[in-house]
């Protein structure tokens, strides 16, 4: 996994899950990114692709 951020410049969040409909990121998430390890990174990129299909779904 690269070291950038997954932000797709989109930065609006789905009122009820709380997670930014361009990233699937929460606030949180967005904020401590650049203090994951490598590996937290590659974690939390692979649970974004699992939330994006949720928001695509609902």
């Amino acid at each position: 996994m690269k070291d950038r951020s997954p932000c797709t410049d989109v930065c609006q969040f789905d009122p009820v899950k709380k997670w930014c409909v361009g990233c699937g990121r929460t606030v949180d998430e967005i904020r401590a990114w650049r203090k994951l390890t490598p590996f937290r990174k590659t974690a939390l990129a692979n649970e974004l692709r699992l939330r994006l299909r949720r928001l695509s779904k609902a």
